[in-house]
């Protein structure tokens, strides 16, 4: 196999990262619905809408700002650079961007409600589709791991078998979503399964990202400690989950279904 991967359609030769990201993003949305129609959503169609948007644009703030921060010295040596300031993102400032983004909105407007259970498992979907994308990129993605003798190591194109954490991550999150439907099936505290996809993928970011060859910041990259940020932030929510797990899910069905 030689990356990049190019795909054929209809004649066209189109690039894998760009045609695997806008699957994400179709799959996702349409898993969204398929959730929204059999769950029901508590939030007005007006509502739910301003968070879809203001998530949307706080992902492409997020994602631009934790890429820049991956390797400043990189970003600030080649500013000039169009492709290399930016045409990198990453979906962990995607993530957190977003969810400034939309509790900032919530605040203007008073939304009250959790609006994130809708969103968990189709971000995990997509997520899976888009990770696609990236492993058949290779080396241009710079979502590869770090060199490794075991026998599924990947040679990317430079000759090194490496890590193929994008695999990893598309496994780890399809497992995650198939977990997110388990509890979406019995009561639920309202908030709780947009909080444990989030602390789920963070955690899982923090431990894959040692396996990567980013540069480090006092023994992290700028991901992992992003995901420490994020993980001390919902420390309260995984306090009360541990401590009283029945307390957590013994709430009302309707009180679940957003």
């Amino acid at each position: 196999m030689h990356f990049p991967v190019y795909l054929r359609l209809f004649g066209l030769k189109l690039h894998p990262h760009l045609f695997f990201e806008s699957l994400s993003y179709t799959v996702g949305f349409l898993v969204f619905r398929l959730l929204k129609r059999s769950r029901g959503d508590t939030l007005a169609a007006g509502t739910r809408w301003s968070m879809i948007a203001a998530a949307a644009v706080g992902a492409v703030v997020g994602s631009k700002v934790l890429y820049w921060l991956e390797d400043p010295r990189l970003i600030l040596a080649h500013w000039q650079d169009f492709a290399v300031v930016w045409g990198g993102k990453t979906i962990v400032g995607g993530l957190i961007g977003g969810l400034i983004a939309v509790e900032w909105v919530k605040r203007r407007i008073g939304v009250k409600e959790r609006t994130g259970d809708l969103f968990a498992i189709p971000i995990c979907v997509g997520m899976a589709f888009g990770r696609i994308g990236c492993f058949l990129t290779g080396l241009g993605d710079d979502t590869y791991g770090a060199p490794t003798s075991l026998p599924w190591g990947v040679n990317f194109g430079d000759g090194i078998p490496r890590h193929p954490t994008q695999l990893y991550d598309i496994v780890f999150v399809l497992l995650l979503a198939c977990a997110l439907l388990l509890v979406m099936r019995r009561p639920f505290l309202q908030g709780d399964v947009f909080k444990m996809f989030m602390v789920a993928y963070f955690g899982w970011r923090l431990l894959i990202d040692f396996l990567k060859p980013d540069p480090k910041f006092f023994g992290l990259n700028s991901i992992q400690w992003a995901c420490v940020a994020v993980l001390v932030f919902y420390s309260r929510d995984v306090a009360r989950w541990l401590s009283s797990p029945q307390r957590s899910t013994a709430t009302s069905a309707a009180q679940g279904h957003s």
